[in-house]
């Protein structure tokens, strides 16, 4: 019998963190880059075209409040499924929490890089929302449009920090992590990685889908550098929770908020 020989043993290494990226990519980011393209395909096509569309980015799901308190509840237990198979096949991989940047938090310089981070996106992005908006290239966005129950701003933030953590854990840690095992040089990880993070906002629009190919940009080239992942965790949770939290609260009150 003929034994295996390193060479072997790194292309089946190879084929299987291909098939790895596949399935997380299929299930969790990639899936939802594709539904995001055929919504921004069926807004293109209606009546009024991009700019006069509407997406709810937080809505109720049930008319009973305590079923859409589950129901929100789930959202969120989903992305933190899809962090959760991320870290756990790297894990199984030798690849553990602290080598990817998830050490023990600290506000310094974790807390403080987070919030620059969010005020160097969070500001830019919205003004580029209302560009494009204005340009017609863009729908409008309601990031909040849940009843007015009682558990309906903590259901935001938890919400933002479910998304913010599957985000960042999968679109950077794990997927850079993966293509540097295949050979990839950090130009192409960056692109690949920035591309898909614009991919899944394309629902949003055009202004929507670049204005995060440009954070996936910032916030991969941050994670090359550093190694730490928590500012971009951080920074991406503070941008959601300002933009859902305050949408309720300025909503009607200022005239340039759609």
């Amino acid at each position: 019998m003929r034994e295996s020989s390193p060479v072997d043993d790194r292309t089946g290494e190879q084929r299987g963190i291909r098939l790895e990226i596949l399935v997380v990519l299929g299930v969790t980011f990639g899936f939802s880059g594709m539904n995001a393209a055929l919504s921004l395909l069926e807004s293109a096509l209606a009546p009024g075209g991009i700019g006069e569309q509407t997406v709810a980015l937080n809505s109720s799901r049930a008319t009973r409040s305590f079923i859409d308190l589950l129901f929100q509840l789930l959202g969120v237990l989903r992305l933190a499924a899809w962090a959760g198979l991320a870290l756990y096949l790297l894990w199984r991989s030798g690849i553990g929490p602290r080598a990817i940047g998830l050490a023990r938090a600290r506000f310094r310089p974790d807390g403080l890089y987070g919030l620059a981070l969010a005020a160097v996106i969070g500001l830019p992005g919205l003004g580029v929302y209302l560009i494009a908006q204005t340009l017609g290239v863009n729908v409008t966005i309601v990031p909040d449009a849940l009843s007015d129950h009682w558990w309906r701003i903590p259901a935001l933030v938890l919400s933002a920090c479910a998304n913010s953590a599957a985000e960042e854990i999968v679109v950077v840690a794990f997927l850079l992590t993966r293509l540097r095992a295949l050979g990839w040089s950090d130009n192409s990880a960056l692109a690949a990685s920035a591309l898909l993070r614009g991919s899944y906002h394309l629902y949003q629009g055009l202004g929507g889908g670049l204005g995060n190919v440009v954070m996936g940009v910032i916030f991969g080239r941050f994670w090359q550098r550093t190694g730490r992942l928590w500012p971009l965790i951080i920074a991406h949770a503070v941008i959601d929770i300002v933009a859902y939290v305050g949408y309720g609260l300025l909503h009607g009150q200022v005239s340039w908020l759609p």
